[in-house]
């Protein structure tokens, strides 16, 4: 039976738009998450993807309590995030941390990669002997592919593959259960996404990890992925096994952003039915009534304007969020 280690439920986070200088009043909302639920089970890899502003980096944001929620609930081991404080709060930092998707900018260029990935030891000082840290990080380095003699060097003498590889270093410093990737391989060349993929791979076989994968790019996903959650507008439109959603997706928006990933045999070119959405990406300050998809979506009837569809099993055995929801071959 597969064990939950974070589960959320109904996760909403709204973000004020503010007008005025001096007495600023808010005049609307930002709804990047809404209504957002979803289990993470011990040792599995839960693949988030969508377009860009969908809402899914502010959901890593939540999760890691950088954030706090509109409402919602989310719990970790059963105990509820949202409400730990003190000491509760810090052992919860241990356990969860987040690999951030720019190695570029998410490294502190005035600090040694000794330093950087020993910095969570300053800060949860019980996890490692202060004699023993310099040792602790040439292990963290050497786990990640990277020459522990390198300890003393700075983040510009990497390149950017290298760099992801210390930030990966810097999250599992703590031993954590559950690490957060938001798009961790989005910034790099696609011979180096296999590399550092393939080492997040070989880490969660070796160590028990559970991963909240976080990317655009439905390939990428599928490589890592048990399970993928495919958001839309702050939403999660449909849910399932990696080979649910990749064989038998339901929801038209799935169907279309499956249908846009690259073939890579020349033979096979030209022969998938290419699904083009017209329109733009509402915004999600105002957001479509009804199904937000509707005003892109080729199904779209009378009934999608009035009625939120639920996230509940209709065909192909996994939840979609659609009222027409039909299994279609994306080939």
């Amino acid at each position: 039976m597969a064990e939950p280690i974070l589960e959320v439920e109904n996760l909403v986070k709204h973000f004020p738009v503010r007008v005025g200088v001096l007495f600023k009043r808010t005049v609307g909302h930002v709804q990047a998450v809404d209504g957002v639920s979803f289990t993470l089970n011990k040792g599995e890899t839960l693949g988030v993807v969508g377009e860009s502003g969908c809402g899914k980096s502010t959901l890593a944001q939540v999760l890691m309590r950088l954030e706090p929620p509109t409402s919602g609930v989310a719990r970790f081991e059963g105990r509820d995030m949202f409400g730990m404080k003190g000491a509760e709060l810090r052992k919860l930092r241990r356990d969860i941390q987040i690999v951030l998707q720019d190695p570029y900018t998410s490294l502190n260029p005035r600090m040694t990669v000794g330093d950087i990935v020993g910095e969570p030891y300053e800060i949860h000082t019980e996890v490692a002997p202060k004699g023993d840290r310099r040792r602790k990080v040439q292990e963290l380095l050497e786990i990640v592919g990277l020459n522990p003699e390198h300890i003393n060097r700075y983040p510009h003498q990497f390149s950017g593959g290298q760099r992801q590889r210390i930030g990966i270093a810097r999250a599992l410093a703590l031993k954590p259960k559950v690490i957060v990737c938001d798009e961790p391989v989005s910034a790099l060349d696609v011979s180096i996404q296999a590399q550092v993929m393939n080492l997040l791979g070989d880490l969660q076989t070796e160590m028990g990890l559970s991963y909240v994968f976080i990317a655009h790019d439905l390939s990428v996903v599928r490589h890592l992925s048990d399970r993928v959650a495919v958001m839309y507008l702050g939403k999660i439109v449909e849910i399932g096994t990696e080979e649910q959603i990749y064989e038998h997706p339901t929801h038209p928006y799935t169907q279309a952003l499956l249908s846009a990933v690259p073939v890579p045999d020349p033979t096979q070119r030209g022969r998938r039915d290419v699904i083009r959405l017209t329109g733009d990406v509402p915004s999600p300050i105002d957001p479509p009534s009804g199904c937000r998809f509707r005003t892109r979506c080729w199904k779209a009837q009378d009934i999608c304007a009035t009625e939120v569809p639920e996230l509940v099993t209709r065909v192909a055995g996994h939840p979609s969020a659609c009222h027409f929801a039909e299994e279609r071959a994306v080939v």
